[in-house]
């Protein structure tokens, strides 16, 4: 393999230390993505794995002249809506229709009372929970603007649709979100 060539390159041709480099310097970014899409940090972990792997192996079909963490976040939401899929069917076989609680987030940094990280840890929930519960459709983009501060024209080449219809959604998760967390 030609070393100097960019990570992307290489990666696409079969390098696995390049594939490897790539994934070093998007897990971060990838998992935090995941997490607020499916409101689990286990789930997330497990479908952030799932996504590399998949993307390993349909790395030959990449065109590395396009921005990796792109194609990666196009890999992801496919896996995050196959997750949202199984687990609504997973409910309706249970005969459970709610969603679970994620477990709360509650961070102290010494400076708050016990009560407000409990407050925090709370409304961190209820975001979450909200969040959770917005169709695929609107929390896509929701998480991939507000989240990653990605522009519309390029969240729509991930979730394939018009920058105008991702305009629209993001308006609308945002709406959706405010109507839910009205009571926090």
């Amino acid at each position: 393999m030609d070393s100097g060539a960019p990570l992307e390159t290489r990666a696409a041709k079969g390098d696995r230390a390049a594939f490897s480099a790539l994934m070093t310097a998007t897990k971060c970014d990838l998992h935090r993505f995941v997490r607020r899409y499916v409101g689990d940090d286990e789930e997330a972990y497990d479908l952030v794995q799932e996504t590399y792997a998949s993307a390993w192996l349909a790395i030959r079909r990449y065109d590395p002249s396009r921005s990796f963490a792109t194609w990666l976040r196009s890999i992801a939401v496919n896996k995050c809506r196959d997750w949202g899929r199984k687990r609504a069917v997973r409910r309706v076989v249970r005969g459970v229709m709610g969603l679970d609680a994620p477990e709360a987030l509650a961070v102290g940094d010494g400076a708050t009372t016990p009560e407000e990280r409990l407050d925090e840890g709370r409304r961190r929930t209820a975001l979450d929970r909200a969040i959770a519960d917005l169709p695929d459709t609107l929390k896509a983009p929701l998480l991939l603007t507000a989240l990653e501060g990605r522009s519309h024209a390029e969240v729509a080449v991930i979730v394939g649709a018009t920058p105008k219809a991702v305009e629209t959604r993001v308006a609308r998760a945002r709406a959706k979100l405010a109507e839910a967390l009205r009571d926090h």
